[in-house]
């Protein structure tokens, strides 16, 4: 399935397409993000969000797209759509909820515009876009401290225990990769295939446990982000399996946990460990500023 885009659009005539739409809105092909997602499970709703102009390159592996667009709020958007690999192809004006329904069942070119957008990274997503489960979920300001200590590149693998919003914004800033998100608990995982569907990250596996089994088909993660548990050194041990370079980074509100996760970093051969304890304090209504939970971030990188 990874070479059916390729098939279906080549370099040449995705460029056509590209120049074509580039003379219709008048702007210069570079402010144009070009997303090949023939066969491929990538990220299209967060790269809307972050992109003023996105042009789309689909087929029927994602008959659903125009319903997963309007679910995420882009109904009353205006699209082009070019059916063939043909940019000589005609070309269809139409608002997102007008196709809600329709099925893409042939090659498909979209064009989309968000002028409203900011094209930047976005650190830090407020609480209440998350689904309404039974996560209690970090604060933004703290997750998005967490998201500059894990530096996700575009194309990384990586492993996220027990962290369900830290998980999707790995997922939307490593959309070329891919995230491992292990929640144990039935609950939370439900909570985490919900805010899966609503931000529509594809590039996200979720397992309910680390061990051989789980992990077996899955690409070996560069870093890991743990919510620290009872379970943390069999955790540790298990990814290093994996990976004998791990690099971690772990959460946890607990003092006596501190202590016991630079005791296992020791004893597993993690090294250059790093700890890190973050306090912020926000105001009230009465504008009494009140302390939020101060979390320690421990990292260690195994050799």
């Amino acid at each position: 399935m990874e070479t059916s885009g390729m098939k279906l659009y080549q370099s040449a005539e995705m460029l056509s397409w590209v120049g074509n739409f580039a003379e219709r809105m008048n702007v210069s092909p570079e402010k144009i993000k070009m997303l090949n997602i023939c066969g491929k499970k990538k990220n299209v709703l967060p790269t809307i969000e972050t992109h003023k102009r996105v042009m789309i390159f689909a087929d029927e592996s994602q008959p659903d797209l125009f319903y997963e667009l309007w679910e995420g709020g882009y109904g009353d958007y205006d699209m082009w759509l070019g059916v063939g690999t043909s940019k000589e192809d005609e070309v269809k004006t139409r608002k997102v909820k007008d196709y809600m329904d329709r099925k893409i069942t042939e090659p498909t070119v979209i064009f989309i515009i968000n002028e409203n957008t900011r094209e930047a990274s976005r650190y830090g997503i407020r609480n209440e876009f998350f689904s309404k489960g039974s996560v209690n979920y970090v604060g933004h300001e703290i997750r998005a401290i967490i998201m500059n200590l894990i530096s996700c590149d575009v194309g990384d693998t990586v492993c996220i225990v027990s962290g369900e919003s830290i998980a999707i914004e790995a997922a939307i800033e490593a959309n070329e990769g891919t995230v491992i998100a292990v929640e144990p608990d039935k609950r939370d995982m439900q909570s985490l295939q919900d805010n899966v569907s609503k931000f529509g990250v594809h590039n996200i596996e979720i397992i309910p446990t680390i061990n051989e089994e789980t992990m077996a088909n899955l690409p070996a993660p560069r870093l890991a982000f743990i919510v620290a548990s009872k379970r943390i050194e069999e955790e540790i041990a298990a990814l290093l399996q994996k990976n004998p370079k791990m690099h971690f980074v772990v959460y946890t509100l607990e003092l006596d946990m501190v202590v016991r996760v630079k005791n296992i970093f020791e004893k597993y051969n993690i090294e250059d460990t790093g700890v890190l304890q973050v306090a912020i304090s926000k105001s009230d209504k009465h504008s009494v500023m009140v302390a939020q939970p101060s979390p320690w971030m421990i990292s260690g990188e195994a050799r």
